[in-house]
């Protein structure tokens, strides 16, 4: 097998073997493109944020069972997920860097999808065991003093606010940076309404305000939670990406040039921001050069986001291949 390198521009490489059988066939071609990414180096950025979420965690904590408030509480619990979360995105951010191995031969970007997977479990248990206690509460409200609930709310806003600040350069070009950002800034928008509830609690006495707020909170992060749950579990099974539509891929690859069949069609996630496919092409003319792998694979990078491409050709459409049918795997 020898590989080629593809135009500076794209960072790609074309890998083609035209003598090795593969799958049971007799000399067939071998497309490989690899998706390279120039990760940047987000490590001190993620190491100051979670500093920062841990302070908040502490003092949220300490200053919630002092003025007896669970929507203070909560808001730390929330944010114990947010340090938890950071600390697995900055994890999935140093292991995507390591290169692929003997036995890892995507290397360790897989660790992006456990990541997000553990972040949607942990959130759903916190917020779970919260929203029990609120409602304990809202039945036997309990006093609060709001000036301690109303400041170390503006306290998490404002910290919240800056570790989002952190990832929003990153944001639009990492999933994994997206991820951390998007938390973030949510984040800040919710002590922001727990901030405004211990105003009201302030303003008119209503004690059931406290464990409401806290409900609402604890909602907001379960409704959010549940598609990255989803999404993660589907990604753990080598779904195919939302986002990307299996029939539009196959529509595609049987527009091109020379292209009379398709089967053995695969697309699955290699990470939360890397996607795989493989595919059996029947091109009956014969091989179509690598200049057709290349660019072929260059446009499912660009319009389908998919980044790591294999194509076998096959020439003979009499030939049975043993993974033709759609029900084999």
């Amino acid at each position: 097998m020898s590989d080629r390198q593809g135009p500076p521009h794209a960072h790609h490489t074309i890998s083609q073997a035209s003598s090795t059988p593969l799958h049971d066939h007799d000399a067939h071609d071998h497309g490989h493109e690899h998706h390279m990414h120039a990760v940047t180096d987000y490590g001190r950025r993620f190491i100051i944020g979670i500093g920062l979420n841990i302070l908040i965690v502490v003092l949220e904590v300490l200053f919630g069972f002092l003025g007896n408030s669970v929507a203070l509480i909560a808001d730390a619990g929330h944010n114990l997920s947010d340090v938890l979360s950071l600390v697995m995105a900055y994890a999935a951010h140093r292991l995507a860097k390591r290169p692929p191995s003997a036995r890892y031969t995507y290397g360790l970007h897989g660790f992006s999808i456990l990541a997000a997977l553990f972040n949607a479990v942990a959130l759903l248990l916190v917020s779970g065991a919260l929203s029990w206690e609120s409602l304990r509460r809202l039945f036997t409200p309990e006093p609060v003093t709001a000036s301690l609930m109303m400041g170390m709310a503006l306290a998490g806003m404002i910290i919240n606010a800056l570790t989002a600040a952190l990832f929003i350069s990153g944001s639009k070009e990492d999933l994994n940076i997206r991820g951390a950002f998007l938390h973030m800034a949510s984040d800040a928008l919710i002590s922001a309404g727990v901030l405004i509830g211990g105003l009201l609690i302030a303003l008119t006495g209503l004690l059931w305000l406290d464990p409401a707020i806290s409900l609402l909170i604890n909602a907001v992060i379960i409704l959010g939670t549940w598609s990255l749950l989803r999404e993660s579990l589907a990604m753990s099974l080598n779904a195919v990406p939302s986002g990307i539509e299996t029939e539009t891929v196959r529509a595609y690859l049987l527009s091109l040039p020379g292209v009379q069949g398709l089967h053995d069609l695969h697309i699955w996630p290699v990470s939360t921001s890397e996607t795989a496919l493989t595919a059996h092409v029947l091109m009956p003319g014969g091989h179509p050069g690598d200049e057709f792998l290349m660019r072929t694979s260059a446009e499912l990078r660009d319009h389908y986001r998919i980044g790591h491409v294999t194509l076998q050709i096959e020439s003979d459409g009499a030939t049975l291949c043993a993974l033709a049918p759609d029900h084999v795997v």
